[in-house]
């Protein structure tokens, strides 16, 4: 995972297509029905083959059930899983062997022993994915709540550690959480909406187009 951009929870033709257009490497599609982002599975079937071989298409899921975990694959034919759920590292290691294709586990970054959770899953996941800790509110989602956490905690990360970056982030704030964190992979969701589940065309293209600026800027 080396320098990619991902928007994650497009649910429209047109969004996708702006997010495609502008050169997304992974396009995100949620299926949890408390979401505003949530797709159904037969839109979200067409949403994958609208992205298919031009970007790698995620499709999130919170704590699914075997047959929750069979249709999303079946009707939606994920590049890659991500699990954003409570998902134990046994479950995620049950899950990449039942789907045999690339799980990315979802982790809740607060304070600095939320790092601490990473090891036992280490070997059962590809891909790490740092968000901030949902509010402890009813309404708040696994993620898409658009608050980010102190990125400083991962100072003291091992940097053979590769993770995506999420939470918080929008087209003025990805340049200094790329400088600051040095992430494999940026994620957005809300900060490139101008309501709940209502993706902006120009958001999206600019936070790519920041992104990619800071990542190239990291290289020199």
């Amino acid at each position: 995972m080396d320098n990619l951009v991902k928007i994650c929870g497009l649910s429209t033709p047109e969004t996708l297509d702006a997010a495609l257009n502008a050169g997304a490497d992974m396009v995100g599609f949620v299926r949890f029905p408390k979401s505003p982002r949530h797709v159904s599975l037969n839109l979200g079937h067409k949403l994958s083959l609208q992205a298919k071989g031009r970007a790698q298409r995620v499709v999130l899921l919170v704590d699914p059930g075997d047959e929750d975990l069979a249709q999303a694959v079946e009707a939606l034919n994920p590049d890659l899983i991500q699990l954003h759920g409570s998902e134990s590292p046994a479950r995620v290691a049950e899950i990449r062997s039942m789907v045999r294709r690339p799980v990315m586990k979802a982790l809740g970054v607060a304070e600095p022993s939320d790092l601490q959770a990473l090891t036992p899953y280490a070997g059962g996941v590809d891909h790490i994915l740092l968000d901030a800790k949902p509010p402890r509110t009813a309404e708040a989602l696994p993620g898409g709540n658009g608050v980010a956490f102190d990125w400083r905690l991962l100072n003291g990360l091992d940097r053979k550690v590769s993770f995506m970056l999420s939470g918080g982030l929008d087209p003025d704030n990805v340049a200094e959480a790329i400088r600051l964190t040095k992430p494999g992979a940026v994620d957005v969701s809300s900060g490139v909406e101008v309501g709940p589940g209502r993706k902006d065309p120009a958001r999206i293209e600019a936070f790519i187009r920041a992104a990619r600026t800071a990542f190239a800027a990291a290289h020199h």
